[in-house]
């Protein structure tokens, strides 16, 4: 789920420590492989996605069964992306206080703690909601787990652009919940997600390139230099603004969400326009950190707009 990237990956948010203790709990270290703040988000907007996907309320069994389940496999996977980068993430001061970077949680540990969370993740979502939200969040974790964490992310500096659907997901997850179908709203709700991610992840590769350098993983900021990473952000940021537009000119929302997608729109622009005119590390840092809040202040904005306007 790269669109709810921590501060190591991108979207999928920040969820390194880099003062964390060397010793944690047994417990503390499982937990820390789920990546818990950027599971919390995408949960966050699959939840959205639920309510936005009905009328009325959402039935508690897939409200609960939703959430917990989609938790548990986003979960699962993060766990793998943690063992398949634990030599990467041993190279990167802000993630080599990991349980799986520095060995004290095992590889076949962390396989089996992820086939655990899985497989409970699947059995509830196929009893509380249904196959079809099952199977597409199997998808879309494998996806960020394996194609892109594998494959995609050492191979080419548009990783997170190619691999962005998956963590753009969620809302289209929660959609597939409720209604057990994908509609043309959920796929609005996913391109903005999707479109939203790389301004996103590239402020947050900017102000950490010597960490990805050191990786050797060939992040944009490494492989281009820093101003044609920012001229990327400036335009994907302009594309957002219009993405962004795309569920009032559909009919799915109203005046409300109309204004404060323009506002939030260029609030965020603001901030990428000031990093391209005189870049440093602690702007592209807020710029980071409001990113996050944009989106989740964007998706509430819709909820409301869906409920009470």
């Amino acid at each position: 789920m790269e669109a709810f990237h921590s501060e190591e990956d991108g979207v999928n948010m920040s969820d390194s420590k880099p003062n964390a203790p060397v010793a944690m709990p047994r417990w503390r270290q499982y937990w820390v492989l789920t990546k818990p703040r950027v599971t919390q988000l995408a949960v966050f907007c699959a939840v959205i996605g639920m309510f936005l996907a009905t009328p009325g309320m959402v039935p508690y069994p897939v409200l609960f069964g939703g959430i917990v389940g989609i938790w548990l496999l986003a979960g699962a996977a993060f766990a793998v992306n943690c063992l398949i980068e634990q030599a990467v993430d041993a190279k990167m001061k802000r993630t080599a206080w990991r349980p799986s970077a520095t060995g004290e949680v095992t590889p076949f540990h962390i396989i089996v703690f992820s086939i655990v969370l899985g497989s409970l993740g699947m059995i509830i979502l196929w009893n509380f909601c249904n196959p079809l939200t099952m199977w597409l969040t199997l998808a879309t974790f494998v996806g960020y787990a394996v194609i892109y964490t594998w494959l995609l992310k050492p191979a080419t500096p548009q990783n997170i652009v190619i691999g962005g659907l998956s963590g753009a997901m969620p809302p289209a997850l929660g959609w597939a919940a409720v209604t057990n179908t994908l509609s043309a709203e959920a796929w609005l709700l996913v391109l903005i997600i999707f479109v939203w991610t790389p301004p996103h992840f590239w402020a947050l590769a900017l102000y950490r390139r010597d960490d990805y350098a050191q990786s050797g993983l060939p992040m944009l900021p490494a492989t281009h230099g820093e101003r044609f990473t920012l001229l990327n952000m400036v335009l994907y940021t302009l594309i957002l603004i219009a993405a962004t537009m795309l569920p009032y000119i559909y009919g799915m929302s109203g005046i409300i969400y109309l204004v404060s997608a323009i506002i939030l729109g260029l609030m965020f622009l603001a901030y990428v326009v000031a990093l391209f005119i005189s870049y440093s590390d602690a702007l592209a840092k807020k710029t980071f950190r409001f990113s996050i809040t944009y989106l989740s202040l964007l998706f509430a904005v819709l909820l409301i707009d869906h409920y009470f306007i």
